[in-house]
């Protein structure tokens, strides 16, 4: 499975590289995913931080 933050939504607050750090970086105040694919290991702390995202800039398909 693939995360894709969507910049033009992402406000910076990095819930998600907290809560996923494995998955999300912070790249120039923006998140971004940090794997081209989600490991197997990480998928729920990955679903979860989408699940946080005050803006729901988060995709995972």
């Amino acid at each position: 499975m693939k995360a894709v933050v969507n910049p033009d939504d992402c406000i910076g607050c990095g819930i998600c590289a907290q809560v996923a750090p494995d998955v999300y970086e912070m790249k120039d105040d923006k998140a971004v995913a940090g794997v081209e694919e989600i490991p197997e290991d990480k998928l729920e702390d990955a679903k979860s931080a989408a699940d946080q995202c005050p803006v729901n800039a988060i995709v995972i398909s």
